[in-house]
């Protein structure tokens, strides 16, 4: 199955619904549009998703951006097949926006 970056789905826990209650707020990811400083790597062996994140955004928390923006191409993985190429934006405070934004 192929994967929109729409359909990229995060959670958020909202415990503001009913007193001492949690439950989970589907949050999707919005397109990403290419820019000209976006960077495209091929992958080796041994990528993490976590691990490009830490190396481009220096924060591994946001290897999700790298999965979204390349329509979840590791389907549920940090490891891409050695060979792949993935794009990674570089303006990430522009694509946060834009995520913030859209949800």
């Amino acid at each position: 199955m192929i994967y929109s970056s729409s359909d990229i789905l995060t959670t958020s826990i909202d415990s503001s619904f009913g007193a001492g209650k949690q439950y989970y707020k589907a949050k999707k990811f919005p397109s990403i549009p290419p820019t000209e400083n976006d960077i495209y790597v091929i992958t080796t062996e041994g990528d993490r998703l976590d691990l490009l994140a830490f190396t481009y955004y220096n924060d591994a928390s946001l290897w999700w951006v790298i999965s979204g923006v390349n329509n979840g191409i590791t389907f549920g993985s940090m490891f891409p097949e050695p060979g792949t190429q993935l794009r990674i934006p570089i303006n990430i405070n522009e694509v946060l926006n834009i995520f913030n934004n859209a949800n």
